[in-house]
C-alpha cells in the first residue's frame, strides 16, 4: 500500500515538472560510446536515387537505471565534421553555409522530454533536436533500450537503435531547386537512423 502511494506521488511530480524522469534513476548515467554508436541519414537526390552518408562523433549521456522506462532520459550531440557521404566534394559542400555551416554551428542536438513504451522491446522518445540552430519536437522510434551487459571488466553497457524522419527545411537547410520536369533537386524528407551504445564504469 505504502509503495503504491509512493509511485502515485512520484508520478504526480512528475507531471507539475518538479522530478524528471532522469531524476529516478539511482546511479543511472551512463556515458555514449562514440566508437561505438553512429548517427546515419538518407535523402533523395533527383527523385531517382538516395544518398546516404553518416556522422561519427555521436556524444553525450543517458539516464537508465536499466528496469523502468521512465528513468531514460538522453542528452547528446553529434559533431557535424564527421559527415562522410564517400564524396570528399559533396561533404564540403554539406559542411558550407548551403548546409549545415559547420564552422557556425559546429553540432547538432538531441534533448529527450518524455518516454513510452511501443510494445515489447521497443520505446518512443519525443525531445527536442536541433541543426543549425533551430530546434524543432521529433519522435524517436526506438528499438531498445537492450538488456545491460558487463563486460570482462566490469563496464556495463546498453544500447539502442531509433530511427525518425525529419524535413530539412524546417532547420533552415533549403539548398536544391527544382528540375525541368518539375521534380525537386534534392528532397525534403531526411529519414535518419542511429546506433547507440552507452557504458557505465564498474562500481568501486
Amino acid at each position: 500500500m505504502f509503495s503504491c502511494n509512493l509511485d502515485k506521488i512520484t508520478l504526480a511530480l512528475i507531471a507539475a515538472g518538479i522530478m524528471t524522469p532522469a531524476a529516478l534513476a539511482a546511479d543511472g548515467s551512463w556515458k555514449i560510446d562514440s566508437a561505438h554508436s553512429s548517427a546515419g541519414f538518407s535523402i533523395k537526390h533527383m527523385m531517382i536515387s538516395n544518398v546516404k552518408g553518416s556522422f561519427d562523433k555521436v556524444e553525450g549521456t543517458v539516464e537508465y537505471d536499466g528496469k523502468n522506462l521512465r528513468t531514460l532520459a538522453v542528452d547528446s550531440s553529434i559533431d557535424v565534421s564527421t559527415v562522410s557521404t564517400g564524396d570528399k566534394g559533396r561533404d564540403g559542400h554539406l559542411l558550407g553555409k548551403d548546409f549545415f555551416d559547420a564552422e557556425k554551428y559546429g553540432k547538432m542536438t538531441f534533448k529527450s522530454k518524455s518516454v513510452k513504451a511501443a510494445g515489447k522491446g521497443k520505446c518512443t522518445i519525443v525531445g527536442d533536436l536541433t541543426i543549425k540552430g533551430k530546434t524543432k519536437e521529433v519522435t524517436l522510434n526506438v528499438d531498445g533500450p537492450s538488456e545491460i551487459i558487463k563486460d570482462a571488466k566490469g563496464v556495463q553497457h546498453v544500447g539502442a537503435s531509433a530511427t525518425t524522419t525529419i524535413n530539412r527545411k524546417d532547420f533552415g537547410i533549403s539548398y536544391g531547386g527544382l528540375m525541368d520536369n518539375g521534380g525537386a533537386m534534392i528532397g525534403d524528407t531526411v529519414a535518419i537512423t542511429l546506433e547507440v551504445e552507452a557504458t557505465k564504469e564498474a562500481a568501486k
